[in-house]
């Protein structure tokens, strides 16, 4: 955990060099860090933010810890939703920074320029990594190891590499959450992203907040309306329909965060563990299985 501090500190210099946003090197350091894409769900994680905020300004709810959300990473040029997804984390952001009623809870912060010098300073003083790709859709990942390896615990879904990274750590080291591909896969057909807005104050809530002003006042426009349409329309990507299990498992990561014995233990076995994953491994398994081919003797 002192290893993990100094890398905080590490971090907490490079976050205010590039967007001169202080964040608190002993708050719990929630990090989604990926490529932008809708699969990917970086919408999920800045929802769950936003039902956050309105719950410490709305309701008085006061967090068990106080929660820095980091975001990082790049969009494709005419990936046209992916940075309206950037957009709208970066206005949450300029709101929730700048709301003294929050400020000793929550933070949140999107880090430019996303590239390994950066990934070298954030991975390592990640405390829980965010790996909420709809189930079906990641073909595998890499980003979650490097995580691991670097003591974060995982709250992802069960879906790529996620799978077997749940396997070598165990899952009581393991935050799961969401629908599986399967029932994804049933849902399709008939899935009512409207209904479970309807049944769902929390999630209503939130869309109602997104679809006003509140964070693009200084737009003048409700320049997040499409956003909400889509998820009430179509959701292809299931946001809605793990939201509430995506928040739920959230606090159960903060609660046990509290305990910080019991942190540091599932973190040292997440780093011990993650050996499985070893690049040495991997390519004598495709060479054997897939690639059908064996070593080269240096002998002949």
């Amino acid at each position: 955990m002192d290893i993990k501090q100094e890398n905080k500190k590490r971090l907490v210099e490079h976050v205010y060099k590039t967007t001169r946003v202080m964040i608190d090197k002993n708050s719990l350091y929630i990090v989604h860090a990926k490529r932008i894409h809708e699969y990917k769900r970086q919408l999920m994680t800045i929802l769950q933010v936003i039902g956050e905020y309105l719950a410490i300004t709305r309701d008085n709810v006061q967090p068990l810890t106080p929660k820095t959300y980091i975001f990082a990473g790049k969009a494709a040029p005419a990936y046209h939703t992916a940075k309206m997804i950037i957009k709208l984390i970066n206005n949450v952001a300029s709101v929730v920074n700048n709301d003294p009623r929050v400020e000793d809870y929550i933070k949140v912060v999107f880090i430019p320029d996303y590239k390994v010098s950066v990934a070298e300073r954030l991975i390592p003083a990640a405390d829980l990594s965010v790996q909420s790709s709809t189930a079906g859709f990641e073909a595998s990942g890499t980003g979650n190891m490097k995580f691991a390896l670097n003591g974060a615990l995982t709250i992802g879904t069960y879906d790529g590499a996620n799978i077997e990274i749940r396997e070598a750590v165990g899952k009581d080291n393991f935050y799961l959450f969401g629908l599986k591909e399967d029932k994804i896969r049933d849902m399709r057909p008939t899935y009512n992203p409207r209904e479970i807005y309807e049944k769902s104050d929390y999630i209503k809530r939130i869309l109602n907040a997104v679809n006003s002003n509140m964070f693009c006042e200084k737009d003048r426009v409700l320049l997040f309306k499409g956003i909400v349409d889509d998820l009430l329309n179509r959701d292809y990507f299931f946001v809605l329909a793990d939201l509430e299990d995506f928040n739920r498992t959230m606090k159960e990561a903060e609660k046990d965060y509290l305990n910080k014995k019991a942190w540091a233990k599932k973190a040292i076995i997440n780093v011990a563990r993650i050996g499985f994953f070893s690049s040495d491994r991997a390519v004598m398994e495709y060479a054997k299985n897939i690639w059908n081919v064996k070593p080269v003797d240096e002998n002949q």
